[in-house]
């Protein structure tokens, strides 16, 4: 996410910094490029332009001017002027566990409602409450069975009724279900429009006045940038909705929608989508926001996602074995599965600050390497995992030929694992962090 505009960023301060002092020219200079990167980013053309002028009129000033480094002050005040801009502090749902919590998610169709849901669900559930999932979209064939299925893969109850051609009466009846059960978050899916219409309008006011949310988010999708802002505002002056969930943020380069939707709607971006699967959500930070468009990185939603998703305990027996220079190949098969659970890499290096945008643009690892190198690995003797060195040709024959490998890609990893060896013998006096060290 933001890989465009943070590119561009790089080079803008990277330029900026070069100078010993700074002149109103240079900062005029720059202010103009970080304006055209910002508009490439699809943010919105007044914010960008009132974005412009709140940076200017400190960077300009003397404190800036007669500085040691003036270019690290302009990149620090278009930080802080990043995360005005976004929010200043994450937004704080407050939910009960002794009673019952209503969410209802809103947008149009093809936004990514019906996973926000059970994306939603997972978090909450996380946090020790009892959630259930409302069927409320009753016009997309598809949608019922959708939910069903991603709630029957997280657990969670589903409540559906597919005789019924009535919105209201399906919430109502879900909410007297709910309320005679363990249940205490009920999040319900509505149904979308390709565009707005009066229609649609009134039956999710309709359906806000049975249900009387807590919260109402509106779910979009970051990849259409502008056109998620407007169908924001009008949905806000319509329904008025408490904060917004941005789908496909992984896959939008630019970043427009994320940038502007705060300042055009006045209600923050709660969540975001991060990927296809249940576990790729997250919560919307303004100020690591701000830190990943600067190639600052984000550790701490790093440190979050490990802690959520490691077994500590393990990485902590691998680091011990690596001290003492006893890894495996088992062992690195389980590495190699902690590291998966994390999610694509090109993203956990995303958020490792110093990282160079250009280095990271185009970087996919490709899912196919990862099982040929799982496949080798299992089609290993346990002997063999233990003690590699006893790996001869006639075994790497076979391995292969059991991997549906060739010699090569085997003779390959064998080489990378020695390498890797010996790397770690390096580090084998120094001091590990916490929870381990990941091979590479």
């Amino acid at each position: 996410m933001f890989n465009s505009l943070t590119e561009k960023f790089e080079v803008i301060f990277k330029k900026l910094k070069g100078h010993g002092k700074l002149t109103e020219q240079n900062i005029k200079e720059a202010m103009r490029e970080v304006r055209r990167a910002l508009l490439e980013a699809d943010v919105n053309f007044k914010i960008a332009k009132q974005f412009i002028a709140e940076v200017s009129e400190q960077a300009v000033g003397q404190k800036v001017m007669k500085s040691l480094t003036p270019g690290h002050q302009v990149v620090k005040i278009v930080h802080q002027e990043l995360i005005n801009l976004m929010g200043k502090e994450n937004f704080k749902i407050k939910l009960h566990d002794n009673r019952l919590n209503k969410i209802m998610l809103v947008g149009l169709q093809g936004s990514g409602k019906t996973t926000s849901c059970a994306k939603l669900a997972n978090v909450f559930r996380k946090r020790n409450l009892s959630p259930m999932l409302v069927a409320c979209d009753i016009y997309r064939p598809a949608a019922i069975h959708q939910l069903e299925v991603l709630g029957k893969q997280l657990g969670i109850p589903v409540y559906a009724d597919t005789k019924s051609k009535n919105a209201v009466k399906i919430a109502k009846k879900a909410i007297k279900e709910a309320e005679k059960s363990s249940v205490n978050l009920m999040i319900f899916d509505t149904a979308g429009r390709l565009h707005i219409d009066k229609e649609m309008m009134k039956e999710v006011r309709d359906l806000k006045q049975q249900i009387k949310p807590d919260y109402i988010f509106f779910v979009a999708d970051a990849m259409t940038g502008q056109d998620a802002v407007n169908v924001a505002r009008e949905f806000n002056e319509n329904l008025e909705f408490d904060g917004v969930i941005l789908t496909k943020m992984d896959s939008d380069a630019r970043g427009g929608a994320a940038l502007s939707i705060k300042a055009v709607t006045g209600k923050p971006v709660v969540f975001v989508g991060v990927g296809e699967k249940t576990n790729d959500f997250e919560e919307f930070h303004p100020d690591r926001m701000a830190n990943r468009i600067l190639g600052m990185g984000d550790i701490l939603s790093l440190i979050e996602k490990a802690e959520a998703t490691l077994d500590i305990e393990e990485a902590e027996k691998l680091a011990k074995k690596m001290k003492k220079n006893q890894f495996t190949f088992s062992d690195f098969l389980s590495q190699l599965h902690q590291i998966k659970k994390l999610g694509p890499l090109d993203q956990i290096l995303g958020m490792l600050p110093g990282m160079n945008s250009k280095a990271l643009k185009g970087l996919k690892v490709d899912d196919k390497e990862i099982k040929h190198i799982e496949a080798i690995i299992y089609s290993m003797t346990p002997r063999e995992r233990e003690k590699p060195i006893i790996i001869n040709g006639s075994r790497r024959s076979r391995i292969a030929k059991g991997s549906g490998t060739s010699i090569q890609e085997v003779n390959r990893l064998l080489k990378q694992f020695e390498q890797m060896k010996k790397m770690m013998k390096k580090f084998g006096n120094q001091k590990f962090p916490k929870g381990g060290m990941f091979p590479f």
